[in-house]
């Protein structure tokens, strides 16, 4: 009794354990390269926030002692460089202790608690325009009503300053100057900078100080414009907010806080990052063109299996035309190129080719090539045998 042939599908070296399913190394790590590629992308752009926020999630606006975008340490630090003293101080009694003929820096967000008492400070004042008690700071300015947005803006005007300076970033609430007051740096016709005198005290209003801070101070000509205003004295008292309490969720001073004050510094590149991880999630889910992707079959199937199967189908349905076509165009296409003629060559050429190649009748050679379909199965298999052979014939001349 003869020993059972060997199982392919116990061998280690079988199709089937070729092609197992089981996932490799290689396509692991196709699956997870692009959410690690993500994931590389929003720790870079985090990084670069805290890099850029100074890693301080409090910044205090226009701050001489603040080194974040938003704060004045650069303004603070160019004007010490230039001999002008800078006292940095959170309420009106510190300014008013401060000895010699001074300038005031009133910034936006400064509320004091005595409001009379910061607006009783001798001296020349910078004042920025959304202080709440800019009535009381700058009597004669007026705000306007239409919004101005910041942006770089040119002088147009003759104040010394502001011409020596050139184009500065400004904008914010436009303003209605008093008469002889000097109006630069409009926006629809209002001013966003006016300097007037109000007796023996000089009078600045601005209607923001974003150009003072360390995000702006080293565009257009802002540096210059903050230097020629606040360097005119030797000496500059810089008002900034005095330090919240505990648990304090007002600004300083009371009074009501807008949405743009309740929303965190950071919300800018929170929202850039959102924006970063849109445009990579959707350049790697898009559907693109690309290379033909070989599936992987969970069973190898012999050829001979297939044209088997084929085979039957022809014979179930009795397709004989169907599989005497589909003989001749494979014994077409592979002894045409043999006798040095293409694929659209006319069917005499083809004939007249193989009967000088083979010897054989071209009658019978034509009606074997390109005939009418056999009428029975054994018409069918004779035709097979005889392309079969001539074939053989033509390879082996």
């Amino acid at each position: 009794m003869s020993a059972p042939p060997h199982t392919p599908a116990t061998s280690p070296q079988s199709p089937a354990a070729r092609t197992a399913t089981s996932p490799t190394g290689g396509r692991i790590w196709r699956a997870v390269r692009a959410p690690l590629l993500v994931a590389a992308l929003l720790t870079l752009v985090a990084a670069l926030t805290v890099l850029f926020t100074g890693g301080d999630g409090q910044a205090r606006y226009l701050d001489p002692e603040d080194g974040t975008l938003r704060g004045g340490k650069a303004l603070a630090q160019l004007l010490r460089a230039h001999g002008v003293q800078v006292d940095r101080v959170d309420s009106a009694e510190q300014a008013a202790a401060l000895p010699g003929d001074r300038l005031v820096l009133v910034t936006g967000n400064v509320d004091p608690a005595n409001p009379g008492a910061l607006a009783a400070l001798p001296g020349d004042r910078v004042v920025d325009a959304r202080n709440l008690h800019l009535d009381l700071l700058a009597p004669a300015v007026e705000p306007a009503r239409d919004p101005a947005r910041e942006r770089t803006r040119e002088p147009e005007c003759d104040l010394p300053a502001a011409t020596a300076a050139g184009s500065a970033y400004l904008g914010g609430q436009p303003l209605d100057p008093p008469a002889g007051a000097t109006a630069c740096y409009p926006s629809r016709g209002k001013p966003t900078l006016v300097q007037y005198h109000d007796g023996q005290r000089t009078v600045t209003v601005l209607s923001s100080t974003t150009f003072m801070t360390n995000q702006r101070l080293d565009e257009d000509g802002n540096a210059a414009l903050a230097l020629n205003l606040l360097g005119a004295k030797r000496a500059v008292t810089w008002l900034v907010p005095p330090p919240a309490e505990p648990g304090d969720g007002q600004p300083p001073g009371g009074g009501s806080r807008s949405f743009h004050d309740l929303m965190p510094e950071s919300i800018g590149w929170g929202l850039r990052m959102a924006l970063v991880a849109l445009l990579v999630t959707v350049a790697w889910r898009a559907r693109r063109l690309g290379p033909v992707v070989a599936e992987r079959l969970p069973v190898v199937v012999r050829a001979a299996e297939t044209v088997e199967g084929r085979g039957g189908l022809y014979r179930a349905r009795r397709a004989r035309g169907q599989a005497a076509a589909a003989l001749r165009a494979g014994t077409l296409d592979r002894i045409v190129p043999r006798l040095g003629l293409t694929g659209d060559s006319p069917p005499h050429a083809v004939v007249s080719a193989v009967a000088v190649r083979t010897g054989l009748d071209p009658q019978q050679i034509g009606g074997a090539l390109y005939g009418t379909a056999p009428a029975d199965d054994g018409g069918l298999v004779g035709l097979a045998r005889y392309l079969e052979q001539l074939e053989r014939q033509i390879i082996e001349h």
